[in-house]
């Protein structure tokens, strides 16, 4: 018997709101956590403009120990670590820092590029012939599960612990490999999500490739603008985003809050044939995880309530729309409602697929939806498929008992989960 999987616990550091609490009133206020960045304009970047954590050095101490933070150079693990362990103690878990593993929990927590400052570093000083300045932990920062790793030995865990990359899908990749972890009975729960490094050496090579927009580094809270008419490419963002995924007796027996249950998801690739490429996602692909997901989680399409999209301020927007409207084949009064996050935090790269699954969560959980920001025309492409009050302008109390979250990543790779809300 298959066992279903439920969400117990959840911790965040985007742009816009670190921490639970924070994260919330921003989205319900939909605030901008897109900023200014002098060092970009002195590094000649065309897009000035990024979203990241604001991370105060008395909070990095409530999460890191003295040792911890001594060389300590990874953006990526400290929105990790923050969100990790936010979410760990948001379920009511304990901090398993004696004895022994706790065998039935594991971590799958992806990155993209994790660590670049202190390869940085690092490089630096093997250059000029100081290898054994290098410190302990340069090994454990600028390795891709770097951040598992530390999120492990801290909560102690003793099932899987290991790190996925998939793009910009990671985030929710690794949730459905927890949930399918989970629901085939390897595990008992699984703390699952995703992280991104900021600056310019993970930036710069989007800024090169001209899909970034430089016309709004005096407007940056403007920058940012999925599915409008005005859309000039996606503002990169970095941050964090984890869940606790756990089985449904489990988490009964112990009394913890549900917030939501996974009903399940697809993950596919579209292979980069027909219109598929390393940037671009193949049409098909996108259809077929759809629809996918929606038979693997045992619904009809018109039961969908709300979608989450990926949706990042490009000329792909329309498409994406199209693809979710042939995918849901229903009427155009039965359509959901389509929102997306980036208009807030920016394009947070690996760490976008988590940090949106959490705002999804918490649209279900607390009854809302949240507006999308800087539209001020909808994309005259979108309105040919669905109606304007498909797409919300301002949060709005909300009743959603499904919603279907999507992320799309370079590499024509596509991960979509479907979130139902605990009427149990």
């Amino acid at each position: 018997m298959k066992r279903r999987v439920v969400i117990t616990g959840m911790g965040v550091a985007a742009p816009n709101g670190v921490g639970l609490d924070n994260f919330e009133l921003a989205l319900r206020e939909m605030k901008s956590g897109i900023r200014y960045f002098p060092d970009l304009k002195d590094l000649k970047f065309s897009c000035q403009v990024g979203g990241q954590p604001e991370i105060p050095d008395e909070l990095l101490e409530k999460y890191f120990s003295p040792l911890q933070l001594r060389g300590l150079n990874s953006s990526g693990i400290v929105y990790g670590v923050i969100s990790g362990t936010d979410a760990w103690k948001d379920a009511g878990l304990e901090i398993n820092g004696n004895g022994s593993p706790d065998w039935g929990s594991g971590i799958i927590f992806g990155t993209g590029i994790l660590g670049v400052d202190k390869f940085r570093e690092a490089i630096n000083l093997i250059d000029e012939g100081k290898t054994r300045r290098l410190g302990s932990t340069s090994v454990v920062q600028t390795m891709a599960s770097g951040i598992s790793a530390y999120l492990g030995g801290m909560l102690g865990c003793g099932n899987q612990v290991t790190t996925n990359s998939s793009a910009c899908t990671t985030g929710t990749e690794a949730l459905l490999m927890g949930y399918e972890r989970i629901r085939s009975g390897a595990a008992t729960r699984m703390l699952v999500g995703s992280c991104s490094d900021h600056g310019p050496y993970v930036w710069g090579g989007f800024d090169a490739m001209r899909i970034l927009p430089g016309n709004y580094n005096d407007r940056p809270e403007k920058a940012s603008r999925p599915m409008s008419a005005t859309a000039a490419g996606f503002v990169p963002g970095s941050g964090a985003g984890a869940l606790v995924l756990e089985e449904m007796e489990a988490a009964r027996e112990r009394g913890a809050r549900i917030y939501a249950e996974v009903l399940g998801g697809e993950i596919n690739s579209g292979g980069q044939r027909g219109e598929g490429s390393m940037t671009a996602a193949n049409n098909e692909a996108v259809q077929r995880c759809i629809s996918r997901a929606i038979e693997n989680s045992g619904i009809s399409a018109g039961k969908i309530d709300a979608i989450n999209g990926h949706l990042t301020a490009t000329s792909r927007d329309p498409v994406e729309i199209t693809n979710w409207v042939k995918a849901l084949q229903v009427n155009k009064e039965e359509l959901p409602h389509f929102n997306s996050l980036k208009g807030m935090t920016g394009h947070c790269l690996s760490a976008s697929g988590s940090i949106e699954c959490v705002a999804s969560i918490l649209q279900i959980y607390k009854s809302f939806i949240f507006g999308n920001l800087n539209i001020e025309e909808i994309h005259p492409e979108i309105l040919q498929h669905i109606e304007a009050n498909n797409i919300p302008l301002a949060s709005r109390p909300q009743n959603i008992d499904i919603l279907a979250k999507a992320s799309f990543g370079f590499g024509d790779v596509n991960a979509v989960a479907i979130f139902k809300k605990n009427n149990e």
